[in-house]
């Protein structure tokens, strides 16, 4: 009898030239996804993904659309190959989009459409240099909240990615993110460190790009899910397809809720989990959250033959 099994898709940072080429040589149900995204935005993602260039792919609006469709080429090698069925979905911010078409709330073509637009709006919305994020390690998620009130001093600074394993991410003004990796170094944090991102995801600057999707994501029909999503914002199971928009709109300015999510799959019988998509940042942080709980990361062929073995 096949484990119950949870699918994580992970979202920007995890894109690398190559990714999705050695599935789609391979599988045609891969190719296919590729296909299906191309035609959708009206240009090559397919060759972007496999040849880059590296700071091609790495720009917020080019990223977001081929991390989706890498992950749901992954997804759909699963199902054919191995025979996947969740029990339950969830994705790491952009991830949420990947985790929507699995679950066939989003088409595959709504979603990267919706993507490629949302990585626009949030290039726009803060211009380089005037946000930025940063790790901030071994301090818990109060901790941080109280280093960013201190450090705020009239400016943007909170919390955006509680990913567990001691490991929090905070967003906002770059100075103010600069005071708070001051400040939690003071309060004993092991490492601080900023980090090399195009924009301050999940904090007040982003409200633009809220106001920007709610008019993108209007038009787009999406159905009941067939499992439960665990949301970023809620750290719940989402199977209400009314909710799906307001909760990606809340997203973009909202922390995300990565260690509570994770967390829960023991209540939901999750007896395994998968990563589907480029690289291995989730896998990594569930063994520190859960960690008798088996996953593996899935994106080329090479990877098969171990995640047939945990789904098992």
């Amino acid at each position: 009898m096949s484990r119950t099994l949870a699918l994580l898709f992970p979202g920007q940072g995890s894109q690398a030239a190559g990714m999705g080429s050695a599935l789609a040589k391979e599988f045609p149900v891969a190719a296919q996804v590729f296909v299906e995204a191309d035609e959708a935005l009206g240009f090559k993602l397919s060759t972007l993904c496999f040849e880059g260039p590296d700071d091609a792919l790495k720009l917020t609006a080019n990223a977001q659309p081929s991390i989706v469709a890498t992950s749901i080429a992954a997804l759909r090698v699963l199902e054919q190959e191995v025979g996947v069925t969740p029990s339950c979905v969830a994705g790491h911010s952009l991830g949420e989009y990947s985790a929507l078409v699995a679950a066939g709330a989003l088409t595959l073509a709504d979603a990267v459409r919706i993507v490629r637009e949302r990585g626009r709006l949030m290039q726009d919305a803060v211009p380089v240099g005037v946000g930025s994020m940063a790790a901030l390690f071994n301090l818990s998620a109060d901790e941080v909240t109280a280093v960013c009130a201190e450090a705020a001093q009239g400016q943007v600074v909170s919390p955006a990615n509680l990913n567990g394993g001691g490991q929090v991410v905070i967003a906002g003004h770059t100075e103010a993110v600069r005071r708070a990796i001051t400040v939690a170094k003071s309060r004993g944090a092991k490492r601080a460190i900023e980090l090399a991102v195009s924009a301050p995801f999940h904090c007040a600057l982003m409200a633009p790009v809220a106001d920007g999707l709610a008019q993108v994501l209007a038009p787009i029909v999406v159905t009941a899910p067939r499992v439960g999503v665990i949301t970023n914002v809620t750290a719940e199971v989402n199977q209400d397809p009314a909710a799906i928009k307001e909760l990606l709109i809340r997203q973009v300015t909202a922390p995300v809720r990565w260690e509570e999510s994770m967390a829960k799959l023991p209540a939901l019988q999750c007896q395994a989990a998968l990563e589907v998509g480029p690289g291995k940042v989730l896998a990594g942080l569930l063994k520190r959250i859960v960690a008798d709980l088996a996953c593996v990361s899935f994106s080329d062929p090479a990877g098969l033959a171990e995640a047939k073995g945990v789904a098992a």
